[in-house]
Parts: structure tokens; sequence; C-alpha cells
């Protein structure tokens, strides 16, 4: 059975006792460990591995050992127990041996959780997945957590649903960190909230959250939007120092006006502005004016062109400080 994104997601977190398995493949391995370890988890438990209910098998080895998937399919554990038979980095040289343990599969044996890179949809091993009746197949894109599912992450680490302002900022790091860092800052959150009773708050997130992030977002864009263009230089060479990509930059800077400007056209009173800077992005976003940020978000379009051009040969940190030095003349203008 093929699962949509929002059935995966659903499938990830309560899978299917009964079923015979699950193929997860992707480009990105981050989110595919991920959902991996999510969805063994909930199939074994806690103690499922520590119970050896739980059998791993590289790709390799199975190209080399064909009986292993079956064997681990059909073996009876010592510890009672749902069983898992874990293949990982499948693709086409062992699809027929996958195949065949599927096709051998009856109720009480383990499961088959297969991951797997990208796969073509004439892929054999993807097309027997989503046929059988009983095994699922999901693809994982490249997007960001859903609010769902970061909601469901806090709950696990202890922590209720939080407010408005701190669920804006953990999308906002969700967007712009890795799968891994992101999950890495989760984590940091729920020890940091260890026994605290009070709600979630922005501050919190601030102080889990990884440096660079901080760095790239709270230092230089807000001395570009506060038009300080003389202390744009020494920021933009501790980022260098630090290793922040040019691109990055520009796509956060691009972020980071586009929020100005739905505050500056904001008619309700309530900007849609979230964090520990808000009172500043706020000010900003008035001082600037609609008219100034779409001038500033043109400036960041044509620059992210140029980034990007294959034609392009000035130094990319050094096109994006002079794009971030312009934009805060305009501010004072």
């Amino acid at each position: 059975m093929k699962l949509s994104t929002g059935q995966a997601n659903a499938y990830f977190a309560k899978p299917d006792p009964d079923a015979a398995g699950v193929l997860i493949y992707g480009a990105d391995g981050m989110r595919i460990a991920l959902k991996r370890q999510q969805v063994v988890s909930a199939l074994i438990g806690p103690q499922g591995e520590e119970e050896m209910r739980l059998t791993r098998i590289a790709a390799a080895d199975l190209r080399k050992e064909p009986a292993l998937a079956l064997d681990a399919v059909k073996a009876m554990g010592f510890f009672p127990g749902p069983r898992v038979a874990l293949i990982e980095d499948a693709n086409e040289t062992v699809t027929a041996t996958l195949l065949d343990a599927l096709g051998a599969w009856n109720p009480g044996d383990a499961q088959i959780v297969v991951t797997a890179g990208n796969l073509k949809p004439t892929s054999k091993l993807r097309k027997a997945f989503e046929a059988h009746t009983k095994a699922y197949a999901a693809a994982i894109y490249d997007t960001p957590p859903t609010r769902e599912e970061i909601e469901r992450d806090l709950k696990a680490a202890g922590i209720e649903a939080p407010p408005q302002e701190a669920m804006q900022l953990l999308l906002s790091l969700a967007r712009d960190l890795e799968p891994g860092d992101f999950r890495q800052t989760l984590t940091k959150v729920g020890l940091f909230k260890l026994n605290d009773p009070a709600p979630l708050s922005a501050e919190d997130i601030a102080a889990c959250a990884p440096a660079s992030i901080e760095a790239a977002v709270d230092d230089v864009l807000l001395v570009v939007g506060d038009g300080q263009a003389g202390e744009i230089g020494p920021v933009m060479q501790r980022l260098s120092a630090q290793g922040v990509n040019a691109v990055t930059l520009c796509i956060g800077a691009m972020r980071h006006f586009r929020t100005l400007h739905r505050a500056a056209v904001d008619t309700s009173g309530r900007p849609q502005i979230w964090g520990p800077n808000r009172d500043k992005m706020v000010a900003q976003a008035r001082k600037w004016g609609p008219v100034k940020l779409e001038q500033a978000l043109t400036e960041l379009t044509d620059t992210d062109l140029k980034l990007r051009s294959a034609g392009q040969h000035a130094p990319a940190l050094a096109l994006v400080e002079r794009t971030f030095i312009r934009l805060a003349m305009l501010a004072q203008r």
C-alpha cells in the first residue's frame, strides 16, 4: 500500500502491528534514519533491541548471503514480543531477495522494515511494497517537520503544546536546520525544560538552538534591518570564519524581509512575528514600510540569482555583504 505524506507520518507514529513490513525511501539519508528509528521503536518498544527482537542487516551483507533476510523474518526470538528484520540501504541489487522474504512472510513472523535511497516509480522493490495488501511504502521528501510532528516530539519529551510564539519559532528553526540538528535541538529543549512547569518560551528555545542560526539571523540581519551599515563588515567577517554559506545568508535575509513586509502591510494590529527579537523586528517593519521592503526583496532576489549564476565570478560572501550594505543605507533614507 502506498502512503501519502500525511498517512506516512501517522503510520510511523503508530504502525500496524500485524503488517508484513514497510519500505521507507527517499533522497535525504538523515530523514530516512529518523523515520526508521521512529517506526522501529514504535513496533518493538524501547527494550526491543536489548531483548534481541531487532535484526539489522546491511544490503551489502544481504548481497553476499541472501538467506539472511528470510532467516531473520522466520527466526524465533528468545524473548516474547514483536520482532523486526531491518534491511538498510537497500537497492535494486537485493530486490529479488527481499521479494522472496516478503512473499514468504506469514502472520507472527518478524516485520520487514526496509530503508532505501531514491526509488523510481518503475522500481520492482517499490512496486512490490505498494501492491502488497499487508505491506506499506512511504516516500520521504526533503521537507521540514510539520506542526503536528513537532508537537508529537515535544509531547514525547514531556512538553505539552507550546504557546503560539514558541511554536512559530520552532517552525522557523525546522526550516533552517538540518533534520538531525533540529531533532537534537528538540532533545535539548526537553532536557532544558525537565521538571519546569512554566510554558515553553522563545527564550527557552533560543537557549537551545545552534549558535550559527542565532549569529546569522540575530546579528547580521538585525544589523541590516536597523540600518547600521558600519557594523556589517565585522559581523560578516565573524560569520565567514564560522563557515556560514553565502546562499544560506541570502535565503535567511529574504525570509527576514518577507516577515517584515507581512508585518508592514498587516492591518489587524497584531503582526505575525515571533521569537525573542519580535519587538525589534516590529519596529523595523514600521521604520521600513512596505515600499522600501519591496525594494529590499528585489535586491535580495537579484543577489540570489547572481549567486546561483554559472557566470558569477565575484566572491559570494563579498557579493552578499555589498547587498547588505546597500540595504542598510536604504533603511537610513
